[in-house]
């Protein structure tokens, strides 16, 4: 039975590909039976996918001529895609200079369904504290210095809605596990645009984040630094502060921002 419904399943994700790819690729809008006969379905199954992608926001039927047409909402998916792909392209080298000079883990991140999930990680040379931060790893927001800095760009109402949804359940002991506690520790970090995550995510590890910001002057992303407590002294944060502060400034340049300091 299971078989059955995956199989089911394939094959109506084939047709609604089909049929987007057909609109997309078509240099005028499609009727119903055009789009039927060229994909060789029977005008009732076009028909039922089509008022899919339309309630969904994908195609367009035309009340008048009753024709068919792509919208725009596809190309915002693209749009995400390749701000993703841009941000690795542009942050991957900066990113490896600065792990191969301190020697330590750094990551980059992004803000996605109220998690970050880590789009690009370098290992410093020698690296042998494996923690939690893997290229599609995701992690909480609160607990973690790039989900920290993220949230730093958000109103308080977002902050609250996040909580709301996502909780704030402790992962150590060192976790901010109330609303009151966190909102302070944002208030800090909007302050000084800077975020630590001191054990609260991974006992053992912590690490400085900052941001990276588009011309808009908004958080799009965060980098961090992360090692054992033992090597991430505050010594260490503050020997070497400048360095990955010039790296993230360096890659939010690439993204229109105005250096102001």
């Amino acid at each position: 039975m299971t078989s059955n419904i995956t199989t089911y399943s394939n094959q109506s994700s084939d047709k609604v590909l089909a049929i987007l790819e057909l609109i997309s690729y078509s240099d005028e809008p499609l009727r119903l039976i055009d789009i039927a006969n060229q994909l060789n379905f029977n005008t009732s199954t076009a028909l039922r996918y089509l008022n899919t992608l339309e309630q969904n926001g994908y195609v367009y039927k035309d009340k008048e001529t009753f024709k068919y047409r792509m919208t725009f909402k596809i190309c915002d998916l693209a749009s995400h895609v390749s701000k993703n792909n841009d941000l690795i392209v542009i942050a991957s080298q900066p990113i490896k200079e600065l792990s191969c000079k301190l020697g330590e883990c750094v990551c980059l991140a992004i803000e996605q369904n109220y998690s970050v999930v880590y789009i690009y990680v370098s290992d410093g040379p020698g690296q042998i504290l494996r923690t939690t931060q893997r290229i599609g790893k995701e992690a909480p927001m609160y607990c973690t210095g790039v989900g920290k800095m993220i949230l730093s760009d958000y109103s308080p109402e977002k902050v609250d809605s996040i909580i709301a949804q996502k909780g704030l359940a402790p992962f150590t002991e060192y976790t901010l596990d109330t609303r009151e506690k966190l909102l302070a520790e944002l208030a800090l970090i909007k302050k000084n645009d800077f975020a630590y995550d001191n054990q609260e995510c991974e006992l053992g590890a912590r690490c400085i984040a900052l941001p990276i910001r588009d011309y808009s002057g908004h958080i799009i992303a965060s980098i961090s630094v992360t090692g054992p407590i033992s090597r991430m002294t505050d010594q260490f944060i503050q020997d070497n502060y400048p360095l990955i502060r010039k790296t993230a400034d360096e890659i939010s340049y690439q993204f229109g921002y105005q250096i102001n300091h």
